[in-house]
Protein backbone atom coordinates (compact mmCIF):
# COMPACT_ATOMS: atom_id res chain seq x y z
CA UNK A 1 0.00 0.00 0.00
CA UNK A 2 1.30 3.75 -0.58
CA UNK A 3 2.09 5.79 1.96
CA UNK A 4 -0.14 8.63 2.74
CA UNK A 5 -0.01 12.82 3.64
CA UNK A 6 -0.29 13.78 6.87
CA UNK A 7 0.43 17.42 6.34
CA UNK A 8 3.48 17.59 4.63
CA UNK A 9 4.56 14.20 5.77
CA UNK A 10 4.32 11.14 3.94
CA UNK A 11 3.74 7.75 5.89
CA UNK A 12 2.56 3.97 5.92
CA UNK A 13 -0.75 4.22 6.60
CA UNK A 14 -0.85 2.01 9.78
CA UNK A 15 0.82 3.74 12.30
CA UNK A 16 1.89 2.81 16.19
CA UNK A 17 -0.28 3.99 19.07
CA UNK A 18 1.80 4.52 22.32
CA UNK A 19 -1.05 4.54 25.14
CA UNK A 20 -0.87 0.75 25.38
CA UNK A 21 2.41 0.55 26.89
CA UNK A 22 1.91 2.59 29.74
CA UNK A 23 -1.82 3.39 30.02
CA UNK A 24 -5.45 1.98 29.43
CA UNK A 25 -5.89 -1.17 29.11
CA UNK A 26 -3.79 -3.52 30.85
CA UNK A 27 -0.67 -3.15 33.11
CA UNK A 28 2.28 -1.06 31.62
CA UNK A 29 5.06 -3.25 30.19
CA UNK A 30 8.83 -3.24 31.13
CA UNK A 31 11.24 -0.43 29.44
CA UNK A 32 13.01 -3.36 28.42
CA UNK A 33 9.86 -4.73 26.42
CA UNK A 34 9.17 -0.88 25.49
CA UNK A 35 12.78 -0.93 24.05
CA UNK A 36 12.24 -4.05 21.79
CA UNK A 37 8.50 -3.18 20.50
CA UNK A 38 9.37 0.32 19.95
CA UNK A 39 12.33 0.00 17.78
CA UNK A 40 10.77 -3.30 16.02
CA UNK A 41 8.49 -1.19 14.89
CA UNK A 42 10.87 0.85 13.14
CA UNK A 43 12.51 -2.26 11.97
CA UNK A 44 9.32 -3.53 10.22
CA UNK A 45 8.73 0.25 8.48
CA UNK A 46 6.86 2.03 11.08
CA UNK A 47 6.81 5.24 10.62
CA UNK A 48 3.81 7.15 12.61
CA UNK A 49 4.15 7.26 16.12
CA UNK A 50 1.36 8.40 18.02
CA UNK A 51 1.81 9.89 21.66
CA UNK A 52 0.29 12.52 24.17
CA UNK A 53 1.31 13.88 27.64
CA UNK A 54 -1.30 12.05 29.20
CA UNK A 55 -0.31 8.30 28.21
CA UNK A 56 1.22 7.65 31.90
CA UNK A 57 1.47 10.72 33.13
CA UNK A 58 3.98 11.43 30.51
CA UNK A 59 5.96 7.97 30.94
CA UNK A 60 5.10 7.45 27.33
CA UNK A 61 6.71 10.13 26.12
CA UNK A 62 9.65 9.60 27.90
CA UNK A 63 10.05 6.08 26.94
CA UNK A 64 10.00 7.27 23.01
CA UNK A 65 12.71 9.79 23.86
CA UNK A 66 14.93 6.92 25.60
CA UNK A 67 14.35 4.65 23.45
CA UNK A 68 13.66 5.85 19.79
CA UNK A 69 15.72 9.62 19.88
CA UNK A 70 19.02 7.81 17.89
CA UNK A 71 16.15 6.66 15.23
CA UNK A 72 14.81 10.21 14.77
CA UNK A 73 15.15 10.66 11.32
CA UNK A 74 13.61 7.19 10.42
CA UNK A 75 9.67 8.63 11.72
CA UNK A 76 6.75 11.24 12.10
CA UNK A 77 6.11 11.67 16.16
CA UNK A 78 2.72 12.79 17.14
CA UNK A 79 2.10 14.15 20.68
CA UNK A 80 -0.57 16.09 22.14
CA UNK A 81 -1.67 18.79 24.91
CA UNK A 82 -4.83 20.16 26.46
CA UNK A 83 -5.25 17.05 28.27
CA UNK A 84 -2.53 16.74 30.87
CA UNK A 85 -1.74 15.89 34.51
CA UNK A 86 -1.17 17.79 37.54
CA UNK A 87 0.08 16.16 40.85
CA UNK A 88 -1.00 13.20 39.58
CA UNK A 89 -4.36 13.82 38.29
CA UNK A 90 -5.88 14.35 35.07
CA UNK A 91 -6.13 17.87 33.88
CA UNK A 92 -8.20 20.28 30.93
CA UNK A 93 -6.35 23.16 30.30
CA UNK A 94 -6.38 24.40 26.63
CA UNK A 95 -5.23 28.50 28.03
CA UNK A 96 -2.94 29.63 25.19
CA UNK A 97 -0.39 29.76 28.39
CA UNK A 98 -0.94 26.25 29.35
CA UNK A 99 -0.40 24.95 25.68
CA UNK A 100 2.76 26.67 25.69
CA UNK A 101 4.08 25.05 28.94
CA UNK A 102 2.40 21.74 28.13
CA UNK A 103 4.70 21.61 24.83
CA UNK A 104 8.07 22.82 26.45
CA UNK A 105 7.18 19.82 28.95
CA UNK A 106 6.44 17.22 26.09
CA UNK A 107 9.96 18.46 24.66
CA UNK A 108 11.81 17.94 27.63
CA UNK A 109 10.41 14.67 28.66
CA UNK A 110 11.05 13.12 25.05
CA UNK A 111 14.30 14.67 24.67
CA UNK A 112 13.97 16.44 21.56
CA UNK A 113 13.98 19.95 19.84
CA UNK A 114 10.70 19.72 17.67
CA UNK A 115 7.38 18.02 17.35
CA UNK A 116 6.10 17.20 13.76
CA UNK A 117 2.35 16.98 14.72
CA UNK A 118 0.84 18.12 17.60
CA UNK A 119 -2.49 18.07 18.23
CA UNK A 120 -4.85 19.42 21.06
CA UNK A 121 -6.13 16.57 22.32
CA UNK A 122 -10.04 17.85 23.40
CA UNK A 123 -11.60 20.62 22.91
CA UNK A 124 -11.86 23.25 26.33
CA UNK A 125 -15.43 24.30 26.53
CA UNK A 126 -13.77 27.47 28.61
CA UNK A 127 -11.60 28.83 25.82
CA UNK A 128 -12.29 29.43 22.54
CA UNK A 129 -10.70 27.45 19.89
CA UNK A 130 -9.53 30.55 17.96
CA UNK A 131 -7.47 31.02 21.36
CA UNK A 132 -5.89 27.63 21.85
CA UNK A 133 -4.93 27.88 18.28
CA UNK A 134 -3.23 31.10 18.19
CA UNK A 135 -0.54 29.63 20.98
CA UNK A 136 -0.29 26.35 18.71
CA UNK A 137 0.10 29.03 15.49
CA UNK A 138 3.32 30.67 18.25
CA UNK A 139 4.33 27.03 18.25
CA UNK A 140 5.01 26.64 14.80
CA UNK A 141 6.26 30.23 14.47
CA UNK A 142 8.70 29.39 17.24
CA UNK A 143 9.94 26.05 15.57
CA UNK A 144 8.65 24.18 18.66
CA UNK A 145 6.47 22.32 16.59
CA UNK A 146 6.04 21.13 12.53
CA UNK A 147 2.25 20.78 11.86
CA UNK A 148 -1.07 21.24 14.11
CA UNK A 149 -3.60 18.86 14.69
CA UNK A 150 -6.94 18.35 16.53
CA UNK A 151 -8.60 15.14 18.39
CA UNK A 152 -12.19 14.42 18.97
CA UNK A 153 -13.64 17.18 17.88
CA UNK A 154 -16.84 18.28 15.60
CA UNK A 155 -16.63 19.60 11.62
CA UNK A 156 -17.72 23.58 13.04
CA UNK A 157 -14.42 23.49 15.19
CA UNK A 158 -12.13 22.40 12.75
CA UNK A 159 -13.41 25.03 10.30
CA UNK A 160 -13.12 27.39 13.06
CA UNK A 161 -9.41 26.42 14.01
CA UNK A 162 -8.78 26.20 10.45
CA UNK A 163 -9.16 29.40 10.00
CA UNK A 164 -6.54 30.29 12.57
CA UNK A 165 -3.76 27.75 10.79
CA UNK A 166 -3.87 24.82 8.93
CA UNK A 167 -4.63 21.79 10.29
CA UNK A 168 -3.01 18.49 9.56
CA UNK A 169 -4.71 15.93 11.36
CA UNK A 170 -8.33 15.14 12.79
CA UNK A 171 -7.66 12.47 15.26
CA UNK A 172 -10.86 10.61 15.53
CA UNK A 173 -12.37 6.78 16.96
CA UNK A 174 -13.04 5.31 13.48
CA UNK A 175 -13.49 2.00 13.18
CA UNK A 176 -16.41 -0.64 12.01
CA UNK A 177 -18.19 0.19 15.51
CA UNK A 178 -17.60 3.81 15.74
CA UNK A 179 -18.39 5.44 12.64
CA UNK A 180 -19.37 9.01 13.87
CA UNK A 181 -16.61 10.57 11.55
CA UNK A 182 -18.85 9.85 8.56
CA UNK A 183 -21.64 11.99 10.22
CA UNK A 184 -20.06 15.21 9.29
CA UNK A 185 -15.98 15.26 9.72
CA UNK A 186 -14.76 13.11 6.91
CA UNK A 187 -16.00 15.38 4.64
CA UNK A 188 -14.45 18.62 6.43
CA UNK A 189 -10.94 16.77 6.56
CA UNK A 190 -11.13 16.23 2.37
CA UNK A 191 -12.54 20.32 1.96
CA UNK A 192 -9.55 21.72 4.43
CA UNK A 193 -6.74 18.99 3.08
CA UNK A 194 -6.60 17.70 7.09
CA UNK A 195 -5.89 13.79 7.35
CA UNK A 196 -8.37 11.84 9.80
CA UNK A 197 -6.53 9.99 11.64
CA UNK A 198 -8.26 6.80 12.69
CA UNK A 199 -7.24 5.47 16.38
CA UNK A 200 -9.20 2.08 18.41
CA UNK A 201 -9.53 0.83 14.53
CA UNK A 202 -9.63 -2.27 15.94
CA UNK A 203 -12.76 -1.42 18.81
CA UNK A 204 -10.67 -1.05 21.36
CA UNK A 205 -9.98 -5.02 21.53
CA UNK A 206 -13.73 -6.26 19.90
CA UNK A 207 -12.02 -7.41 16.56
CA UNK A 208 -8.73 -8.95 18.52
CA UNK A 209 -8.06 -12.71 16.72
CA UNK A 210 -8.61 -14.51 20.16
CA UNK A 211 -11.96 -13.39 21.09
CA UNK A 212 -12.52 -10.73 24.22
CA UNK A 213 -13.96 -12.07 27.48
CA UNK A 214 -14.59 -8.78 30.00
CA UNK A 215 -13.95 -11.19 33.47
CA UNK A 216 -10.58 -11.29 32.14
CA UNK A 217 -10.18 -7.46 32.08
CA UNK A 218 -6.87 -6.16 33.89
CA UNK A 219 -8.09 -4.93 37.22
CA UNK A 220 -7.63 -1.25 35.95
CA UNK A 221 -8.82 -1.72 32.87
CA UNK A 222 -10.61 1.23 31.31
CA UNK A 223 -12.92 -1.16 29.68
CA UNK A 224 -13.99 -2.59 33.08
CA UNK A 225 -14.39 0.66 34.81
CA UNK A 226 -17.13 1.45 31.84
CA UNK A 227 -15.69 4.07 30.32
CA UNK A 228 -16.51 2.14 27.31
CA UNK A 229 -19.37 1.10 27.10
CA UNK A 230 -19.89 -1.23 23.93
CA UNK A 231 -16.86 -3.55 24.99
CA UNK A 232 -18.41 -4.02 28.09
CA UNK A 233 -21.95 -5.87 29.12
CA UNK A 234 -24.39 -6.07 28.72
CA UNK A 235 -23.30 -4.68 24.83
CA UNK A 236 -20.34 -6.47 24.84
CA UNK A 237 -22.29 -9.78 24.04
CA UNK A 238 -24.28 -8.16 21.76
CA UNK A 239 -21.82 -6.35 19.72
CA UNK A 240 -19.97 -10.12 19.59
CA UNK A 241 -22.69 -11.27 17.84
CA UNK A 242 -21.79 -8.59 14.45
CA UNK A 243 -17.98 -9.93 15.05
CA UNK A 244 -18.78 -13.35 14.25
CA UNK A 245 -19.59 -12.50 11.15
CA UNK A 246 -16.81 -10.18 10.49
CA UNK A 247 -14.30 -13.23 11.44
CA UNK A 248 -16.24 -15.31 8.80
CA UNK A 249 -15.36 -12.50 6.37
CA UNK A 250 -11.84 -11.93 7.60
CA UNK A 251 -11.35 -16.21 7.03
CA UNK A 252 -13.10 -15.62 3.59
CA UNK A 253 -10.81 -12.69 2.96
CA UNK A 254 -7.60 -15.00 4.27
CA UNK A 255 -6.63 -12.82 6.76
CA UNK A 256 -6.95 -11.98 10.40
CA UNK A 257 -9.59 -10.48 12.31
CA UNK A 258 -7.74 -7.27 13.16
CA UNK A 259 -6.81 -6.97 9.88
CA UNK A 260 -9.77 -7.12 8.22
CA UNK A 261 -10.93 -4.25 11.04
CA UNK A 262 -7.72 -1.49 10.01
CA UNK A 263 -8.14 -2.72 5.83
CA UNK A 264 -11.73 -1.95 6.27
CA UNK A 265 -10.62 1.93 7.85
CA UNK A 266 -7.96 2.41 5.07
CA UNK A 267 -10.06 1.20 2.25
CA UNK A 268 -12.79 4.41 3.23
CA UNK A 269 -10.56 6.62 1.94
CA UNK A 270 -6.69 7.73 0.78
CA UNK A 271 -6.89 10.44 2.95
CA UNK A 272 -7.38 8.05 6.12
CA UNK A 273 -4.53 6.83 8.44
CA UNK A 274 -4.87 4.59 11.21
CA UNK A 275 -2.96 4.05 14.55
CA UNK A 276 -3.70 1.10 16.41
CA UNK A 277 -2.37 0.47 19.65
CA UNK A 278 -0.58 -2.38 21.06
CA UNK A 279 1.94 -3.46 23.83
CA UNK A 280 2.11 -7.23 21.96
CA UNK A 281 4.91 -8.08 18.99
CA UNK A 282 2.71 -10.14 17.45
CA UNK A 283 0.18 -7.77 17.68
CA UNK A 284 2.37 -5.17 16.15
CA UNK A 285 3.26 -7.61 13.19
CA UNK A 286 -0.18 -8.93 12.64
CA UNK A 287 -1.21 -4.98 12.20
CA UNK A 288 1.45 -3.89 10.16
CA UNK A 289 0.21 -6.94 7.72
CA UNK A 290 -3.06 -5.31 7.33
CA UNK A 291 -1.78 -3.06 5.01
CA UNK A 292 -1.00 -6.25 2.34
CA UNK A 293 -4.97 -7.19 2.78
CA UNK A 294 -7.13 -5.62 -0.54
CA UNK A 295 -11.14 -5.52 -0.03
CA UNK A 296 -12.74 -5.06 -2.72
CA UNK A 297 -16.14 -3.00 -2.86
CA UNK A 298 -18.73 -5.59 -1.91
CA UNK A 299 -16.78 -6.82 1.06
CA UNK A 300 -16.50 -3.07 2.33
CA UNK A 301 -20.05 -2.64 1.45
CA UNK A 302 -21.19 -5.85 3.38
CA UNK A 303 -19.08 -4.85 6.50
CA UNK A 304 -20.55 -1.23 6.42
CA UNK A 305 -23.99 -2.83 6.40
CA UNK A 306 -23.54 -5.37 9.39
CA UNK A 307 -22.01 -2.67 10.92
CA UNK A 308 -24.32 0.20 10.26
CA UNK A 309 -24.08 2.47 13.14
CA UNK A 310 -27.80 1.81 14.45
CA UNK A 311 -26.84 -2.04 14.93
CA UNK A 312 -24.10 -1.29 17.15
CA UNK A 313 -25.52 -1.74 20.69
CA UNK A 314 -24.14 0.77 23.51
CA UNK A 315 -23.24 4.55 23.65
CA UNK A 316 -19.50 4.95 22.34
CA UNK A 317 -18.71 6.97 25.78
CA UNK A 318 -19.79 6.70 29.10
CA UNK A 319 -21.83 10.12 29.76
CA UNK A 320 -19.17 11.70 31.77
CA UNK A 321 -16.33 10.99 28.75
CA UNK A 322 -18.80 12.24 26.08
CA UNK A 323 -19.02 15.46 27.96
CA UNK A 324 -15.10 15.84 27.21
CA UNK A 325 -15.70 15.61 23.30
CA UNK A 326 -17.48 17.22 20.81
CA UNK A 327 -17.54 14.72 17.97
CA UNK A 328 -20.61 14.43 15.65
CA UNK A 329 -23.39 12.07 17.44
CA UNK A 330 -25.62 10.34 15.38
CA UNK A 331 -29.47 10.89 16.32
CA UNK A 332 -30.42 7.61 17.96
CA UNK A 333 -27.02 8.45 20.44
CA UNK A 334 -28.50 10.86 21.77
Amino acid sequence: MQKRAVGPFSVNPVGLGCMNIVHVYNAPISDEATDKLLNRALDLGYDFFDTATLYGLGESERRIGKYMKKRRDEFVLASKCVLGFKDGKRTLDGRPESIIAACEASLQRLGMDEIDLYYMHRPDPRVPIEDSMGAMKQLVEEGKIKTIGLSEMDAPTLRKAAAVHPIAAMQSEYSLIARNPEIAVIEACKELGTTLVSFSPVGRGLFSQIPLDPEDYWENDLRRAGNFPRVAEPHFSENMKLVASAREIADAVGCSLPQLAIAWVLAKGEEIVTIPGTKDMAHLEDNWGAMEVELNAATVAQLDEIFAPENISGPRYSPQAQKSVTTEMYEFEM
